[in-house]
């Protein structure tokens, strides 16, 4: 178990845990088959605008005494921000695709000019975005016939923060562990069509309130390993290697 380091010694390491990690440039897989004419310089590209842009807003918290973004937000706040960003940014390098613009429309990214107004309820034609703590076990809302890609993740949360959000710790029934603070960083990309019959449905009872999800199954798990696009080499020397505590 790590010691807490004195209070001088957690703000430095909060103030390093501010700047991401960078994107590693030999992390991508020029092998990967991208849909839509999107290619893996696009997609680094996104990651790119995205670890600056969290830098330069944690940079800011810090000066004013704030916790780290990742650190203030619920777990699933920020995993959409992270997902958010991606869709937002890589129409700006890959000219083939645009935002849907339906509110809450499935695919998130579709062909420009495909559907009228760019603007989809249900399309079978685009890439679905999603981001992710997780290395397996991806969810959604329903069984979909798409093109899957998973942006996943490692960082400090909620969870992690004391009373005074700036220690970081973990939690769990049988100990309160030290966590030191840790800058964020992206672990895997993936992505693949899937069918229907790569989702499990999770239902629910009459008088349950649990939202209905969908998780991606083994099958649908494979075709993304395979199509692995990038991968942090410092973390993940392989494709199919489980992602521990970070």
């Amino acid at each position: 178990m790590e010691s807490k380091p004195d209070a001088q010694e957690l703000e430095a390491l909060e103030l390093l845990a501010c700047t991401p990690h960078p994107i590693n440039t030999q992390g991508f897989n020029h092998n990967a088959v991208l849909p839509f004419g999107c290619t893996i310089a696009d997609i680094q590209h996104a990651m790119n605008d995205f670890v600056d842009f969290l830098g330069f807003v944690n940079e800011q918290l810090h000066t004013r005494q704030t916790p780290r973004l990742e650190s203030m937000l619920m777990a699933a706040n920020f995993s959409s921000i992270v997902g958010e960003f991606m869709i937002a940014n890589i129409p700006k390098y890959c000219s083939n695709l645009v935002r849907n613009r339906h509110h809450n429309g499935h695919p998130d990214l579709v062909p420009k000019g495909y559907y009228q107004d760019d603007d989809v309820l249900h399309g079978d034609q685009g890439i679905e975005i999603k981001a992710s703590r997780y290395l397996s076990g991806w969810q959604g809302h329903n069984r979909e016939a798409c093109w899957l890609m998973v942006f996943m993740f490692a960082c400090n949360g909620r969870e992690d923060t004391e009373d005074d959000s700036r220690a970081t710790i973990f939690t769990n029934r049988k100990q309160k562990a030290f966590i030191k603070p840790k800058p964020f960083r992206f672990v895997r990309v993936v992505g693949a069509q899937l069918t229907e019959d790569d989702w499990s449905l999770s239902g629910r009872s009459a008088t349950s309130r649990r939202t209905i999800t969908s998780s991606v199954l083994k099958s649908g798990y494979e075709k993304m390993m395979d199509n692995w696009i990038y991968r942090d080499s410092l973390i993940l020397p392989k494709p199919n290697l489980q992602l521990s505590m970070l």
